[in-house]
């Protein structure tokens, strides 16, 4: 069975094959399987709202077969009221790179002291199964933002986003780590719970 992710992030893509359990049987595809990511405009309120549009929207191109899973992920900073929130990739504006992202968040806390840098990313899942049913999964991972971006692994935020209980970024930690801690890992780890209670074929 074909599970579709709606993004056209590259490695989105990848980091979703590889939290999916090996005892499921879905091959994970990207939106290229369906001629590509329909254009949907992100004006959601909520991080639910934005996962529902994408995932719906490529429900309309894709296989009747096929599943489809979108996300809707972002970075809350307490000292910023819980910004950039839904607008995380898009901070420094529509087409702003990673690294402009990142340079706007340091440079708008660069006056917090550390303590009062807390955040957390949080990652809404929407799962569309072949018949049309909705699900919602969520997963979020408490930290703090470094001082300064990290070099190392990694994509958006994770160069200054610091999870708690370690002295490094995401960047530095490297994958595997960041497989069990991440907000889209508990996320893929809440959904795969639930789907082991559906009749699914063999993997």
């Amino acid at each position: 069975m074909r599970l579709i992710v709606a993004s056209s992030n590259i490695h989105k893509v990848k980091e979703f094959a590889a939290l999916f359990q090996d005892d499921l049987p879905f091959e994970v595809c990207s939106a290229s399987i369906c001629g590509g990511m329909p254009l949907v405009k992100e004006d959601g309120e909520t991080f639910i709202d934005n996962a529902q549009k994408k995932a719906l929207a490529l429900r309309q191109v894709a296989p009747s077969d096929a599943w489809i899973l979108s996300d809707d992920s972002g970075l809350l900073v307490d000292a910023l009221d819980g910004a950039p929130g839904i607008y995380s990739a898009r901070y420094a504006g529509d087409q702003a790179s990673d690294e402009q992202n990142v340079d706007k968040l340091l440079e708008v806390l660069e006056s917090v002291p550390v303590h009062q840098r807390t955040a957390r990313f949080k990652c809404v899942l929407c799962l569309i199964d072949p018949d049309g049913c909705i699900m919602h999964f969520t997963g979020d991972c408490e930290g703090h933002i470094a001082k300064f971006a990290a070099a190392g692994t990694g994509f958006g935020y994770d160069p200054v986003f610091i999870p708690n209980g370690y002295a490094h970024s995401f960047a530095e930690l490297g994958d595997a780590i960041k497989s069990e801690l991440s907000h889209r890992a508990l996320a893929v780890r809440s959904m795969c719970q639930e789907l082991q209670a559906f009749d699914l074929p063999s993997a």
